[in-house]
């Protein structure tokens, strides 16, 4: 079927635009009437020249995700079929990669596969633990809980994930910003003052003669210099993708002086907001603790809770095998070890999840007020200990003419 562009008005006399997939432009016609719309202009839409070329299409972003969770919770919670709603999300929708994909999934569920199913075929943009709770609110007839439940979820998530990223921005960007600085003035500056250091004679101070031999080092070997920077994060790269590398560096990123605290408590927040919204959304705790752990995003909280539920499928509790891993603060081991004793372990896990969250801001804000007057200190201690090496000799040659 074709897709028809569309515009016209409604009973008060209000204009509307939108698109339409339909067999022929009096179907379309038809419709609009049908929906008390009075068309003045219908039209086949054009086709893209680059709709196949996946790479030139525009990504499926987190936030269209938990926009789509809300709208779709609201409609389902006032009554209206899956179909109908995934037919009103796919023409109010603007992104054309989410469009076509409402296309298929609302197809799919035509077809008679659930929702789940449908949604199962995109596992970039819905994971495992979208599909477990969409699954059991489909079982369990709470589906507009379970899409509340998510879009909560989400957003809490893409928040704490922008605190990690605001965090790192600031001093790997610096830290960039002095490496070319320094660079420049290695190749560019020092060789101009070597050779005005050369006519004077005489022999030139420590400091002086080291940053002029790193400059000699750094311009006679950029051309290796260069390709062995790429060449060494590429190795990383590899390494890091190894079962070996991933769990080496995320133990070690755990473990770092600042960043490493700032990591552990994202870890525990997410580790306890993921088990909370899933338990509340009536996943089976093993299944939870499995979904959990792939999500973990690191090696050894992930290993710390694979560990928990093979535990807890011994028939132990929860809050033991995580205490023993040494990976979770002693205090989130206690309040979950009460909220299994009370019943009350996803109400639990949701409270340790917002205070960790509070946490994050906290040490957010006092990471930046530390790291700002740090790099400033860097930077003015390296550029200028560059600069006071490169006027040494002039002082000298003025106190010796004085």
């Amino acid at each position: 079927m074709a897709v028809y562009l569309w515009s016209g008005k409604n009973k008060q006399n209000k204009k509307q635009k939108g698109e339409m997939e339909a067999p022929t432009e009096e179907a379309v016609r038809s419709e609009l009437i049908r929906r008390n719309i009075t068309p003045s202009k219908i039209k086949k839409k054009p086709k893209d020249l680059f709709e196949n070329v996946s790479f030139m299409q525009p990504r499926v972003k987190q936030k269209d995700i938990i926009i789509f969770c809300r709208q779709f919770s609201t409609m389902i919670d006032a009554g209206l079929p899956i179909i109908q709603c995934l037919d009103i999300l796919y023409a109010q929708h603007e992104n054309k990669t989410f469009k076509n994909m409402l296309k298929e999934i609302k197809q799919n569920v035509e077809s008679g596969q659930t929702f789940a199913e449908a949604l199962k075929k995109y596992p970039k943009q819905f994971d495992d633990l979208f599909i477990n709770m969409i699954s059991a609110g489909e079982a369990g007839g709470i589906l507009d809980t379970i899409l509340r439940r998510l879009s909560d979820y989400l957003e809490k998530a893409a928040r704490l994930k922008s605190q990690i990223k605001g965090a790192m921005t600031y001093p790997a960007v610096t830290l960039a910003i002095a490496v070319i600085v320094v660079a420049i003035i290695m190749v560019f500056v020092i060789p101009v003052f070597e050779d005005l250091f050369a006519g004077m004679g005489g022999a030139l101070p420590i400091p002086t003669q080291i940053v002029v031999n790193m400059s000699r080092f750094v311009k006679s070997n950029i051309i290796y210099i260069i390709p062995g920077i790429f060449l060494a994060a590429f190795v990383f790269k590899r390494f890091y993708k190894t079962p070996r590398g991933q769990a080496l560096m995320d133990d070690l990123s755990l473990k770092l002086p600042v960043f490493g605290l700032l990591l552990r408590k994202a870890s525990v927040a997410k580790f306890t907001r993921t088990m909370g919204t899933m338990l509340a959304s009536g996943v089976a705790i093993l299944d939870a603790l499995e979904i959990v752990a792939k999500t973990a995003g690191n090696k050894t909280i992930e290993n710390a809770v694979f560990e928990t539920r093979t535990a807890i499928a011994e028939g132990r509790t929860m809050s033991d095998p995580l205490s023993e891993s040494g990976v979770f603060p002693s205090m989130v081991c206690q309040m979950i070890a009460v909220g299994e004793s009370t019943g009350a372990l996803d109400t639990m896990l949701n409270k340790i999840a917002d205070f960790y969250d509070e946490e994050v801001d906290q040490t957010v804000e006092n990471m930046t007020s530390l790291i700002e007057p740090v790099m400033l200190v860097f930077l003015g201690g390296v550029i200028g200990g560059l600069v006071v090496s490169m006027y040494l000799p002039i002082f000298k040659m003025a106190a010796a003419l004085g």
